[in-house]
């Protein structure tokens, strides 16, 4: 049997494949409290042998875009009862994933249209962020400029991602994702071409710059276990004008090993091509030999390309994003052979149920045809 298909215990979670839907921004809970259609979609979706759930705000603060949702409420709380549930009914398994954009957003969606908060005052050039337009309608525009985050108001972030991930084991999570990647908040801090604070959370020492993170996974880890919590990084990011800067191997490396010595659930990469295209396979085969737990990637798999990584040793388990997004029954496709719809990329965000619930499983089509 291939791989791909065989379970995989996740510190104590018994996962039935290999395959990791990956997180997706959808843009689809209006109120940021999870309905029954988050929980259609995700259902749908359990033949995953690990869900990790869209980016969830852990304060007003963190949010980023119209229309995602949140785990800093009761009610959202309880809307995530619903999407935990259907996927648990299904004999799926999923994390959610603790999210604080910092600089990426827009002043439309902060509270009182505040700025965002970042490490530093740095708007980050040439990114869009989805908020509201002067005339009250939704739509992309540029992040606003952000303002630097004073060093006592830093404590209260990890705080904020404490209380996030107890509310996730509330709402019946197996665990949550720190979302340390993608050119967001964590990210920031971390980027030494960006962060040049000049307290101990910046400047030129990395650990200075790589403080933010491990207290986060240290407190969350405490809070909930550090065998339900992982995190997700993209060394060499460029998205989001994350610059390249000095010592950044060195960075990364350095992070790896911090977080080995914590053992969480996992480490999740979510930029395998652009690492390996920025940093060269040497880097990749250091970081994968400075991990020694569980590693998830992702990186635009097909099933051969996964199968490749996982034979390997790159990967202990492999992320799909947009093939789960049309395909709800990605595994059994994958597994039978059978081929992949397209999405439609008009869909990806905002909207109904229209390319969120709508994709037929590959039997149903056959049914419709």
């Amino acid at each position: 049997m291939s791989k791909l298909f065989q379970d995989y215990d996740l510190r104590g979670l018994k996962l039935r494949n290999r395959i990791v839907m990956a997180p997706m921004t959808r843009s689809r809970v209006p109120s940021t409290v999870p309905d029954a259609l988050t929980a259609e979609y995700y259902g749908q979706r359990a033949g995953a042998g690990l869900i990790i759930g869209e980016g969830a705000q852990v304060s007003e603060q963190a949010r980023g875009y119209l229309f995602t949702p949140g785990l800093h409420a009761s009610a959202q709380v309880q809307g995530w009862k619903g999407v935990t549930a259907a996927v648990h009914e299904r004999g799926g398994a999923i994390f959610a994933q603790l999210w604080h954009v910092g600089r990426v957003a827009h002043c439309s969606v902060q509270p009182f249209d505040r700025k965002p908060v970042a490490p530093v005052a740095v708007a980050a050039a040439g990114v869009n962020a989805y908020g509201y337009r002067e005339d009250g309608t939704p739509g992309q525009m540029p992040a606003s400029k952000p303002r630097a985050l004073d060093t006592d108001e830093i404590p209260k972030i990890t705080a904020d991602f404490v209380a996030a991930a107890r509310n996730a084991i509330e709402a019946g999570f197996d665990g949550v994702e720190i979302h340390g990647a993608n050119g967001y908040l964590f990210e920031q801090f971390i980027n030494g071409g960006l962060n040049t604070r000049d307290d101990r959370y910046g400047g030129p020492s990395i650990d200075n710059r790589l403080r933010l993170l491990l207290e986060t996974v240290d407190a969350v880890a405490e809070a909930i276990g550090s065998h339900r919590t992982g995190v997700r990084v993209s060394p060499f990011n460029r998205g989001f004008d994350m610059p390249a800067f000095e010592g950044e191997a060195e960075t990364w490396l350095a992070a790896v090993k911090a977080l080995a010595a914590r053992e969480p659930a996992y480490l999740h990469i979510s930029n395998r091509d652009s690492m390996m295209a920025n940093a060269g396979k040497d880097f990749v085969q250091r970081f994968r030999a400075a991990w020694p737990g569980t590693l998830i990637v992702a990186g635009r798999y097909g099933k051969e390309h996964a199968e490749r990584d996982l034979e390997s040793g790159l990967a202990d388990l492999v992320a799909f994003g947009r093939p789960f997004i049309s395909n709800p029954d990605l595994v059994d496709r994958l597994r039978n052979g059978w081929p992949l719809a397209e999405a439609d990329p008009a869909t990806f965000y905002g909207g109904g149920a229209a390319g969120y619930t709508d994709y037929p499983a590959w039997e149903e089509s056959l049914e419709t045809a």
